[in-house]
């Protein structure tokens, strides 16, 4: 049996950062969510039961997390900082897709959250 396609996937990562393009953004902060999906063939992990054969959700989590302390004026700047990170970091991810949401955002309007969405692969 081979799989088409295996995923990791981690959804909700919560953050408070200080991203944003107004001063009080960076000085207050916010609180942030990141949901991600890494493309990666983990098979040998499926067979083996071994974490060596896989991507370790603590330290895709742990990379994210440091990416999310550097503030930024834009979510897209993030997004592309933590693709770039999880991508060079874990040779055997091929691709990441990340949406990046900022809760409540200060914008005049009734809104939950506003975000960006991104895919990127391996060249």
């Amino acid at each position: 049996m081979k799989a088409e396609a295996m995923y990791i996937r981690l959804d909700g990562l919560k953050f408070y950062a200080r991203h944003g393009v107004f001063p009080q953004e960076t000085r207050v902060g916010a609180e942030f969510t990141v949901d991600l999906c890494l493309r990666t063939d983990f098979s040998q992990a499926a067979e083996t039961d071994a974490l060596e054969g896989t991507v370790s959700y603590a330290e895709v989590f742990e990379r994210v997390k440091a990416e999310m302390e550097i503030p930024s004026r834009l979510l897209e700047h993030v997004v592309y900082r933590i693709a770039r990170r999880l991508l060079d970091d874990f040779p055997n991810v091929m691709e990441v897709t990340i949406g990046l949401y900022k809760q409540n955002p200060p914008m005049g309007a009734d809104c939950r959250r506003v975000g960006v969405e991104a895919r990127y692969a391996r060249n």
